[in-house]
């Protein structure tokens, strides 16, 4: 039986620790917070509460696979299954058009696209298509499967052919997107990202695919439930946790990881898990020097006496407003009788308050805010040790510099968002299972 310790209770930490565990390994693990979730936990403030951060997933097979390979379903444990979200999100464009933009079908999406402009659905949905082939290398080769990006002998030629590829997602949108607004809608999740289009390779469109094919889903009850469900997960396999416990490196010996040191003591272990941002630890810093973390965007979260205006009675799961700066609003989750939770995010020039840049744009929730818990990029990025949108796309070699599953160190393993496949609740669940698969079994 092997020791591993795994640094960092968020989700891609708790996804590693509680499927090792499942593999026989004695595992511990270190959080600094008092309590698990990261991401995943909610925000409550006044009797409001919201997301503190993803409020959806794709790939929902990820989450379910993590629990039946663990132990009870998913849906066992949240008395519930996970809800589709019908319309992912609404994009509204600067020339007052807009477009709902459903999930997991193909014939709506055409469809969607088509109410924008005639002709339109066509584009949208070939653009997409282009992708199919995209997504069944990276699911055969990196999402579901070890991949070592120092060994580049052993890559498979169909993945390494598409991580050379020079194309960058800016270059094709324009290519193969002549109306403007086509091109924000499949750029979006990587400019919410924090990534400059330029620097991003073309492959990462292939999130647009992935909406597609399977939707959105939320879970019952919000984010924060998985977090309390994983939490007892990780209690019935044995797992010793310590909170309120930070990690201030590794102990490496030979070449070897020996131990992890904490500020309470040293923790022996044969194999360690990194699911915080490895530059936080001084023996990971140097591997991950030539990456950024990506910048998150302003938050702002709001309590409203009442249900917001009447713009707000039908919006969708999300509405996402294209202008300089980008605007997204959210429901929250919880609010007092009589009352509603919403989150405002910017991304860009952000030159005044994003409650009045919302209003310029026709959403006014200004007269009925009664609370409201403002973060800045910085304080999202201390409060759950490394930024949530994970590593900067920097060109196509950033996929190479990026860490994980495995590392150069023997012994050492990177999952969560600053790790291989990437951010988001699918690719940083997948990051748990592609390090139990590299450790192995007991």
């Amino acid at each position: 039986m092997s020791a591993i310790v795994v640094v960092g209770g968020g989700l891609g930490g708790m996804a590693a620790a509680a499927r090792l565990a499942k593999l026989g390994h004695q595992v511990t693990l270190v959080e600094a917070d008092a309590d698990l979730g990261g991401a995943l936990r909610t925000l409550e403030q006044d009797g409001f509460v919201w997301e503190g951060g993803p409020a959806a997933t794709l790939l929902p097979a990820a989450l379910r696979d993590l629990f039946r390979k663990s132990g009870r379903p998913l849906e066992a444990e949240l008395k519930a299954d996970l809800e589709p979200v019908p319309i992912i999100r609404e994009h509204r464009f600067e020339d007052r058009t807009s477009v709902r933009l459903p999930g997991g079908s193909r014939a709506a999406q055409l469809h969607a696209f088509d109410e924008l402009g005639a002709g339109l659905g066509r584009a949208w949905v070939e653009h997409v298509d282009a992708y199919g082939e995209v997504w069944e290398v990276l699911r055969r080769h990196y999402a579901e499967v070890p991949w070592d990006p120092a060994a580049r002998g052993s890559t498979p030629q169909e993945l390494d052919r598409l991580f050379r590829d020079r194309e960058t997602l800016h270059k094709r949108l324009r290519r193969r997107l002549r109306d403007d607004r086509l091109a924000l809608v499949a750029g979006y999740d990587a400019t919410f990202g924090g990534h400059d289009l330029r620097n991003v390779p073309a492959w990462v469109g292939v999130t647009s695919y992935l909406e597609q094919c399977f939707g959105a889903w939320q879970v019952p009850g919000g984010m924060g439930r998985l977090a309390d469900v994983l939490t007892g997960r990780l209690r019935t396999r044995k797992v010793e946790v310590l909170t309120s416990t930070t990690a201030r490196d590794l102990v490496v010996e030979s070449g070897r990881v020996v131990a992890v040191r904490t500020e309470h003591g040293t923790l022996d272990a044969d194999h360690a898990v990194v699911a915080i941002d490895p530059r936080r630890l001084p023996t990971l810093r140097p591997l991950v020097e030539r990456t950024m973390p990506a910048v998150p965007p302003v938050v702002t979260h709001l309590g409203l006496d009442g249900p917001g205006p009447d713009q707000l009675r039908d919006v969708a799961h999300e509405v996402v407003i294209h202008a300089d700066p980008m605007l997204v609003l959210r429901r929250g989750t919880g609010a007092p009788d009589g009352g509603s939770a919403w989150t405002v995010l910017a991304r860009g020039r952000i030159a005044e308050d994003p409650v009045t840049a919302l209003a310029r744009h026709g959403v006014d929730l200004r007269e009925q805010v009664v609370t409201r818990l403002d973060l800045s990029p910085r304080e999202q990025v201390d409060r759950l040790h490394g930024s949530p949108f994970g590593v900067l796309w920097q060109g196509r070699g950033t996929v190479r510099r990026r860490l994980g599953p495995t590392t150069p160190i023997a012994g050492v393993h990177v999952a969560g968002a600053h790790g291989a496949p990437g951010a988001g609740v699918a690719f940083v669940t997948l990051s748990g299972a592609l390090v139990a698969q590299a450790v192995g079994p007991a």
